[in-house]
């Protein structure tokens, strides 16, 4: 999944993307209201984690301009405040889920899962294809009963191509899906990480290459 983390205080804001990528997740980081209004116009992420309390443009305007513009990502509000006065609030506001801080970092990285399991974004708890099956909760793959070793991207891939349900994904599409604005667009990437995958997969194959469109499971 893609997140964006909104958070202001720089070293907290690290800590919880890199905690997110080892969870997995391609991860994009804004440091105030502005910034992370900029990041959506330009990335369709399926999670944000917005801290309310940000500089310049405060959280609670981010989260009512997300909605008003219909933004299909999920919100998770952050803050330091913790009555339930506060929590009704930012609710109110437009916000999916409210986590009060200090959080325990597993608390973060399962309520942001429940999110996108949510109606409305296309992501199930298991996938499956099959003798293949991918259990986003446990982070594990089998294939015929035997678990499959693999590292976050493969498994990120693997859960995109199942998530279509078929359907074609291009290279770009997996590229946006699994891969953080850090990552550089004209690296083989994605081709790199398909050859492994496939490997990992062994036979049959259950990736097909579609030319000059992209992959789908088959």
């Amino acid at each position: 999944m893609r997140v964006l983390v909104v958070e202001d205080q720089a070293k907290l804001a690290t800590i919880v993307a890199a905690g997110l990528r080892r969870a997995g997740m391609a991860v994009d980081v804004a440091f105030d209201g502005t910034d992370a209004l900029e990041h959506t116009a330009c990335t369709e992420y399926d999670v944000i984690v917005l801290d309310r309390d940000l500089p310049g443009v405060h959280g609670d305007e981010v989260c009512r301009t997300l909605n008003a513009g219909r933004s299909p990502a999920r919100i998770l509000m952050l803050t330091g405040a913790r009555t339930v006065g506060d929590r009704i609030e930012g609710l109110g506001l437009g916000a999916d889920d409210y986590l009060p801080k200090p959080f325990d970092f597993g608390e973060l990285v399962a309520r942001i899962r429940a999110l996108v399991r949510r109606p409305g974004v296309s992501l199930p708890p298991a996938l499956s294809h099959n003798d293949l099956r991918l259990d986003s909760a446990r982070r594990k793959v089998t294939r015929a009963g035997r678990e499959l070793a693999l590292n976050p991207k493969e498994f990120a891939v693997l859960e995109v191509l199942l998530g279509a349900g078929g359907a074609v994904v291009s290279a770009e599409q997996l590229f946006e899906r699994v891969w953080d604005e850090h990552a550089d667009p004209f690296s083989q990437a994605v081709k790199t990480t398909m050859s492994r995958l496939r490997a990992k997969l062994g036979n049959p194959p259950v990736i097909e290459t579609v030319a000059r469109s992209g992959y789908r499971i088959a």
